[in-house]
């Protein structure tokens, strides 16, 4: 059961995305400045369960869970290709999805290395990184 103390609802979706359905939780006013939660290693976007119902009053929250993590489709191995730039591709492929413009991401552990990839690939979109137990992954040549 997720958190009581809701200032609004949390919305459990999926979208397709490169071809994989990727689970992301949302909530609070589509108008309010975003905020993306990027989950660490082993977890998910239910990490997040206690965080967004106290944002979600002034906040537009998109938690999403990664390929192969929570409620997300596991594409094999063959098929997908499990680097930070791959996931940080999806989840650029469903913020453009979203319509999201500019964002706030809030990073740990393996996150920061999604959201860091993100910060990169669109750096005037981004409004402002919250960083928590972090650490910095060797940045992947592209071939």
């Amino acid at each position: 059961m997720e958190s009581a103390d809701r200032t609004g609802p949390v919305h459990y979706r999926t979208a397709a995305v490169g071809g994989v359905n990727v689970f992301y939780r949302e909530a609070g006013p589509d108008s309010g400045p975003a905020v993306l939660l990027l989950h660490g290693f082993p977890s998910s976007s239910r990490m997040f369960r206690d965080l967004i119902p106290r944002l979600s009053d002034a906040y537009h929250l998109i938690a999403p869970d990664y390929p192969a993590f929570g409620h997300s489709a596991v594409p094999g191995r063959s098929a997908f290709g499990y680097t930070f730039d791959h996931l940080a591709g999806v989840v650029d492929g469903l913020l453009e999805q979203l319509g999201i413009g500019t964002f706030a991401i809030y990073v740990m552990d393996f996150g920061a290395a999604v959201g860091f990839r993100l910060a990169l690939r669109h750096p005037e979109q981004l409004s402002a990184i919250i960083v928590q137990n972090a650490p910095l992954y060797p940045w992947e040549p592209r071939g």
